[in-house]
């Protein structure tokens, strides 16, 4: 099976607390490698963690505040200094490209290397980017400021042929693609041949969701319906449910409402509030609803 998971790099709120980071994820689809918003020191964890920053070809920026981009500066700066040729494409709101414009201009940084610039929208759905296994979708979500979440779906594969009966059968080379989409063969004598007697049978397409800073409502949930894994953001236990109102983020008891009500698999809680040293509490206040919960620990991987 296709390898589909998420290193979790930084879970922290705003300010990087007890040994967290800023938020920053690494996923790993097939070997192609993704970072999803790039908090302070995020570098310096993808070193940490054995992941060169030449290996990431694209990364997603969910919004401007400081601790989901702060050290993408860094980081595309490094990847000049180490001589990267390859190019690199970055998604985020369309400000971020000033904001890099004016950075490099006063540095007298000269990219080596393609830097691919692509606005987010922060108003409606769209797809980002799109293989042939893999397409990338961003979604509206309500924080202070534009910011979207991003949802990775797998797309449905062909199906593998069982090669010693096909070549029993002597089922002619054209024919085989056919099979492979679930088309019966049939021989020249009327013989049917199902399809799926031929092939093994497919595994479900995963996908992952990424909910970063977001009041909790109703607006996003379509987008992030059915996932396999929902990161999602629990800043604060739910006695400081106005506060997190207040500042447009979400519990972790709302965050497992989330979870059950969109049916995920499995529930990530991350963006870490720095009131809280110890995150039992938050972990076990999710479970009461949604007992398929973890938290986003720094340096783990997460299976899809």
């Amino acid at each position: 099976m296709t390898r589909f998971e998420v290193l979790i790099l930084g879970n922290s709120s705003a300010t990087p607390m007890y040994g967290r980071h800023p938020t920053s994820q690494v996923l790993n689809f097939n070997e192609q490698f993704f970072l999803i918003d790039c908090g302070e020191g995020t570098q310096m964890q993808l070193f940490r963690h054995g992941i060169k920053g030449s290996r990431i070809s694209h990364i997603f920026i969910s919004h401007l505040h400081g601790d989901h981009y702060l050290g993408l500066v860094g980081l595309l700066s490094s990847q000049h200094l180490v001589g990267r040729k390859s190019e690199l494409h970055l998604y985020g709101p369309a400000a971020l490209k000033e904001i890099l414009d004016l950075q490099f201009k006063h540095s007298d940084t000269r990219l080596r290397y393609p830097l691919i610039f692509h606005p987010t929208n922060a108003c409606h759905q769209e797809v980002l980017f799109e293989n042939t296994r893999l397409s990338v979708r961003s979604f509206p979500l309500q924080h202070r400021i534009a910011c979207t979440g991003f949802r990775f779906d797998e797309k449905v594969q062909s199906a593998s042929l069982k090669k010693e009966e096909v070549e029993r059968l002597n089922i002619p080379i054209p024919y085989l693609r056919l099979l492979k989409k679930g088309i019966d063969y049939v021989a020249d004598d009327g013989t049917v041949h199902r399809a799926k007697d031929l092939t093994y049978p497919l595994p479900r397409p995963r996908s992952y969701g990424y909910c970063s800073d977001t009041v909790m409502n109703e607006d996003y949930f379509e987008a992030i319906k059915d996932v396999d894994l929902l990161y999602h953001e629990a800043t604060f236990l739910h006695d400081r449910v106005e506060r997190a109102k207040e500042t447009f983020h979400t519990t972790s008891l709302e965050a497992a409402e989330v979870a059950q009500t969109v049916n995920a698999k499995k529930l990530l809680l991350g963006h870490f509030s720095a009131r809280y040293k110890d995150l039992q509490p938050l972990l076990e206040e999710s479970r009461t609803i949604f007992a398929q919960t973890e938290l986003s620990e720094e340096g783990k991987w997460f299976l899809v």
